[in-house]
């Protein structure tokens, strides 16, 4: 089996990686439900959050790496420049005031 090389890899190439990776295991064999891989999402960072509660600190880190993996993915098969959308965001974000009006 080869092994993945992910350090050093530019955010776009990572999101290409993850989803040849996903292709490969057929989890693109047909159209992806958006909704469905959102909430698949949102399920790693539950299990983030269950692995942090009990403090296993090493499961903690591997859910916060499945969320990513499955972000890229996504982010791959929708062909988002995530690089560009992250960069537009950032600037928007810096742009707001303190806190943005919030208290948290």
């Amino acid at each position: 089996m080869e092994t993945l090389t992910i350090k050093g890899q530019s955010l776009n190439k990572l999101s290409n990686l993850c989803h040849t990776v996903a292709v490969e295991k057929g989890f693109w064999d047909k159209e992806r439900n958006i909704g469905e891989a959102l909430m698949l999402i949102v399920t790693e960072l539950s299990e983030a959050m269950e692995a942090h509660r009990v403090q296993d600190h090493e499961n903690f880190k591997e859910e916060l790496a499945d969320t990513f993996i499955r972000l890229f993915d996504l982010c791959g098969g929708l062909k988002i420049d995530i690089e560009e959308e992250i960069e537009k965001k950032a600037n928007k974000n810096k742009a707001r005031p303190y806190k943005h009006g919030k208290i948290c």
